[in-house]
Parts: structure tokens; sequence; C-alpha cells
């Protein structure tokens, strides 16, 4: 199994909320996810993103997959680049 997480922060507060729907929203449309969640941070630390993405794929492959699908890329990917102000991620096998 693959754990693929990004934590963002927004140039608009305002955009947090969609961002976390516009990310949910790829459940039944980019079969490779096994598992998702989008949550926002709630300590707001100095070092805090504001919002976390976190994805369960089976191997390799199929976050390779999940990387080229349509709706993530055309849809998801462009909505993020367009008002995400810095993003990190991590990817791991457990």
């Amino acid at each position: 199994m693959v754990k693929h997480i990004v934590c963002y922060t927004f140039k608009n507060a305002g955009d947090k909320q969609k961002a976390q729907d516009i990310l949910l929203s790829m459940v039944g449309k980019v079969p490779q996810i096994i598992e998702i969640s989008a949550k926002p941070d709630f300590l707001h630390s100095p070092r805090s993103y504001e919002l976390a993405l976190e994805v369960t794929v089976a191997d390799k492959q199929q976050l390779d997959a999940y990387q080229q699908n349509e709706y993530h890329c055309n849809v998801v990917k462009a909505f993020m680049h367009s008002v995400v102000d810095k993003a990190v991620s991590v990817d791991y096998e457990f």
C-alpha cells in the first residue's frame, strides 16, 4: 500500500472549503483511490499548513496512474494550482 499526503496553504482563506470539496470529489471518479480524506488544520501554529490531503492507493503503479488520471489532472490539479500558495507532499509505502 502507498500513502500520498499533500499539505496546502492558500492564497485566499476563502478557497480552503472549495479545495476540500474538490479534493473529495475524486471519490468515484479516480478508481485508484482506496481511501481519501481532506481535513483542515485546527492548530494554526506558525508552521501549520491549512489543509491536508491523504490518499491511499494499492502500490507505486497505482500512484502513477492516480497522478495521470484525467479527472485528477484536468479538474482537481487545475483548480488547486489556481488557489494554492504553497504545498508539500510525501509518499510512502506501508
